[in-house]
């Protein structure tokens, strides 16, 4: 589970402590496998399309995938993106060489729901807001970078109230993802993310939806009851559109849990280009990297998965106080060639890979991750597992 802002701030869990360095550089990407740029012909940069074959990502040529990059929060707590989305994009792409980035979106904002829209002189419906995201998913584009539209905050079917992270989407959920996949039906830069972070909640609700009892993301928000609706029929909405488009969804426990999948609730997709499954993983579960390796292992053997958000600061892990968790769960990223976007490119968006507007990384994770992505972190060695 990952903590969010009250409204106006981004907080998160910062965990701080010492530096631990490896030795070995890791093997640029360039000498990777993986087609990380693949451009469409004739000088266009658009990527390719994607699909999902097996537990692989693959372009339009059949040639396997890795997606590597970032976050890029604001746009589910502001309607402008804090003035700073378009730049941190190109900053993103052109600086910090990733070839995706995740956008956080909020539904009530993409209709103008949101109280500061609302308030407006002349409220506009959301139309500056979905004409930002267009701006954003043609930069990417245009720059041959994928964009994962990710539907972050709902509202718990009340418009303009309860705008946040919740347990699951909602029936106004459904509302947005007609009009956000029609607009972006296969566009072969642009990926759906369903919904972020289910939690506390059934697996036959996470697949079939239900009246359920909120669990809000803090804020300081009571617990709404309301109608939510399951993932497959979030799915179903989207390729109703006649959008193909590869679809990303997170399990529970805010997206770290993949059991339930595993055990046969995968999503049915005979429609569309596939699925690929989310973990998030932070060091809040009660897991070691020990742990969570082998849980990414088992789901890896089945799913097409990608860490869709990780983050934290350099230092002892909570559970093996001998493990840098940061550097072990990168290491572990790096030798399975997982896909993954680091949580987050804003300097009050924790755990913040920037420290500032002039994007300057943080010291005990911006950093890492930086190198990360342009091949040359120096490669980790963890310390022999406990028990082993």
């Amino acid at each position: 589970m990952k903590k969010r802002i009250s409204i106006g701030k981004v907080m998160r869990r910062c965990r701080g402590m010492v530096v631990m360095m490896g030795g070995v550089v890791l093997m640029a990407m360039a000498q990777s496998p993986f087609a990380v740029g693949a451009e469409s012909g004739s000088g266009d940069k658009t990527p390719l399309a994607l699909k999902v074959a097996g537990t692989q990502i693959l372009n339009s040529n059949n040639e396997p995938v890795r997606l590597q990059g970032v976050n890029a929060a604001s746009l589910e707590w502001t309607s402008d993106g804090d003035g700073h989305i378009l730049q941190t994009v190109q900053v993103a792409m052109r600086d910090w060489h990733v070839n995706i980035i995740r956008l956080p979106l909020s539904q009530d904002r993409w209709f103008g729901q949101a109280p500061e829209q609302a308030a407006a002189a002349q409220p506009d419906g959301g139309k500056a807001y979905r004409e930002l995201v267009k701006e954003v998913v043609e930069a990417c584009a245009s720059a041959g970078c994928y964009v994962i539209l990710d539907l972050h905050w709902s509202d718990c079917n009340a418009w303009g109230r309860n705008i946040g992270q919740h347990s699951m989407p909602d029936l106004y959920s459904l509302t947005f993802w007609k009009d956000c996949a029609a607009a972006y039906a296969n566009n072969p830069a642009v990926i759906f993310d369903l919904y972020n972070e289910p939690h506390d909640v059934t697996w036959d609700i996470w697949l079939k939806g239900g009246n359920i009892t909120d669990k809000p993301n803090g804020r300081g928000q009571a617990a709404q009851h309301y109608q939510c609706v399951g993932m497959q029929a979030v799915l179903d909405t989207i390729r109703a559109t006649g959008a193909k488009n590869v679809v990303i969804a997170g399990g529970l426990d805010w997206a770290y849990d993949l059991s339930g999948i595993l055990a046969g609730r995968q999503l049915a997709d005979p429609q569309g280009n596939g699925v690929i499954y989310a973990n998030h993983c932070y060091d809040n579960k009660g897991d070691s990297v020990y742990a969570w390796i082998a849980k990414m292992n088992r789901a890896t053997a089945k799913l097409p998965v990608m860490v869709s958000e990780f983050g934290g600061e350099s230092g002892p892990s909570k559970r093996v106080a001998a493990d840098n968790w940061l550097r072990h769960v990168m290491q572990a990223i790096q030798d399975h060639k997982w896909s993954y976007t680091a949580w987050d490119l804003h300097p009050s968006a924790g755990p913040t890979l920037i420290a500032d507007w002039n994007y300057t990384p943080t010291p005990n994770y911006g950093v890492y991750v930086k190198e990360l992505l342009a091949g040359t972190l120096p490669a980790y060695t963890p310390p022999a597992e406990p028990g082993r």
